[in-house]
């Protein structure tokens, strides 16, 4: 799930699955007409179409994909792949005109371990938005491991617009470089200028180079997108797993296709009836919350190793103003690049997606080089992987896909000057820490408002009436998604449980809290929901 610094727009995205911080692989931009998805027959003992409603989608809805073994794709880090399985799905451009033109989907495929007792498939989303779920299978496939693989193929996809599945490709590997390499200006007037220049720049060059796909790459369609893999799986109905905004993705899959839901889980939950800003306003303070608890632990667990000082009362705040003086001294690191502050904050918090196990050591180790060794790699390494660069300096297509799928969302324009002033005000007093230097300016523009196309998408509550029981999780530290959206979410649907997991990091699955993993296999095996109010401590 994105979120953003506020006061200097730096825009975040993590897809945190237990230790794992996942990237997708950058691919050139390609579509593949009707007549030339090679990859993909026609249906051969698969269910048949439960449903569809528009005739002219009956080819994609009869297809079946061709299975083969996965290899190596270029420039992909190493990962074993024996037994995965790798295939293609073609959906239509646009939902609207659907023989117009398709695009290619990729997959990856676990096959069940226990093929005599598989109850059918897991499709999973790993969050972003633009997370691959291909990735989220070949690095995380052990985090299935016992009773998931036994009974399900976990089938991981790349949404459309993202990853291997025609990616939106707007900026050059230089040009992201070349912003991240100077902060944004401290000075409120000047700041604007620049991010104003920026907004525009990136909104021309995603129409230059991807303009086409752009109207279509909104969460509705992938929601749509879900169905037609659902059908190429032989599924009669989805059982479903989305982390962070894979939450969002499993809530308009419910909405749209409400009698073709299976299990689904919506771990670390999206409110789908905040708007952007609001909903930045909330991680933002839930960004807070979790740098003040890290650095309270740090100073009271681990005083021997926390460069923060022994006062729990103002570790927090030393942390914050050392990551701000970085605008006047940013730091040396091995390859020559600059530790700034913008890139500063940025590998803080995309540790803050952790938890006290998993990454807070890490940070502590990154801010006793940076503070004490006067050596910024650690750091900028978190900052890299949050941003999709390798070690070459080649970037990954997610911060493209995410402002892409964003915007089609229906991300907010600019609040009114009344709004911007109670925004401000409440980040101040909430969240003050991670906001220093944001002022009224820093909302005179929305981040879509250039976007060559206005999308229709609007915050809404999703009821989804008619859908099998949904099991919503969430995490009372979470602070990309603070606890409050799986509240809500979980509140707004006609049938859902809510599970309480107590403790720190962005989403329950895969941390090894025992309580959460036997009620996702509970559910999703035996189709046994938790009973309400359970909470599971850490």
């Amino acid at each position: 799930m994105t979120t953003h610094r506020t006061g200097r727009r730096l825009l975040l995205a993590a897809l945190v699955v237990g230790n794992l911080l996942l990237t997708t692989a950058c691919n050139d931009l390609t579509t593949v007409k009707p007549a030339d998805a090679g990859t993909v027959g026609p249906a051969g003992g698969a269910a048949k179409p439960a449903g569809t409603a528009d005739p002219r989608l009956g080819t994609f809805y009869g297809q079946h994909v061709d299975w083969h073994a996965c290899r190596p794709g270029a420039g992909s880090r190493p990962v074993d792949l024996t037994g995965l399985q790798c295939g293609e799905l073609r959906v239509p451009l646009d939902y609207a005109d659907p023989a117009a033109d398709a695009l290619g989907l990729a997959l990856v495929r676990l096959p069940a371990a226990d093929p005599a007792h598989r109850i059918g498939s897991l499709v999973v989303n790993p969050g972003g938005p633009g997370g691959s779920g291909v990735e989220m299978v070949e690095m995380g496939r052990k985090l299935f491991d016992g009773a998931l693989h036994n009974r399900f193929d976990v089938v991981g996809f790349d949404p459309r617009g993202s990853g291997a599945s025609s990616p939106v490709i707007c900026l050059t590997d230089r040009q992201r470089d070349d912003r991240d390499q100077v902060d944004l200006p401290v000075d409120p007037a000047k700041r604007r200028v620049v991010l104003d220049r920026r907004d525009t720049e990136l909104a021309t060059a995603c129409a230059g180079k991807s303009g086409r796909l752009l109207p279509f790459v909104g969460t509705r369609n992938t929601a749509r997108d879900l169905d037609v893999l659902r059908q190429a799986l032989g599924d009669p109905k989805l059982n479903y797993l989305g982390i962070s905004y894979g939450t969002y993705l499993g809530a308009l899959y419910a909405e749209e296709f409400p009698a073709r839901t299976g299990r689904l889980i919506l771990d670390g939950a999206v409110d789908p009836a905040a708007d952007a800003l609001d909903e930045s306003i909330d991680q933002t303070i839930g960004f807070e919350s979790s740098f003040r608890r890290f650095a309270d632990d740090c100073v009271r667990a681990h005083a021997a190793e926390c460069p923060l000082g022994s006062d729990p009362d103002t570790a927090a705040r030393k942390a914050s103003d050392y990551l701000e003086s970085l605008h006047d001294g940013p730091l040396d690191t091995a390859d020559g690049r600059k530790l700034t502050s913008d890139l500063g904050w940025a590998g803080t918090q995309a540790l803050l997606y952790g938890d006290e196990t998993d990454a807070w050591p890490a940070l502590r180790a990154a801010l006793t080089m940076a503070m004490v060794g006067r050596r910024g790699d650690l750091l900028l390494a978190s900052a890299d992987r949050l941003h999709g660069r390798d070690e070459k300096g080649h970037y990954t297509a997610f911060s493209d896909s995410r402002d892409a799928i964003s915007c089609a969302d229906g991300a907010a324009a600019a609040p009114s000057p009344e709004r911007a002033q109670q925004v401000v005000a409440k980040l101040k007093a909430e969240a003050p820490l991670v906001t220093q230097g944001v002022s009224v300016e820093d909302y005179q523009h929305g981040k879509c408002e250039n976007w060559p196309f206005r999308s229709p998408e609007k915050p809404h509550v999703v009821r989804a009436e008619g859908s099998a029981p949904i099991l919503v999780v969430g995490s009372t530290g979470d602070p990309a998604t603070p606890y409050a959206a799986a509240e809500n979410l979980a509140k707004g649907l006609a049938h859902a449980t809510l599970l309480t997991r107590e403790g720190e990091g962005h989403g329950a699955f895969g941390r090894g809290n025992t309580c959460v993993g036997a009620a996702y296999e509970a559910y999703l095996v035996v189709g046994t929901l938790p009973a309400p109010g359970t909470r599971c401590a850490d």
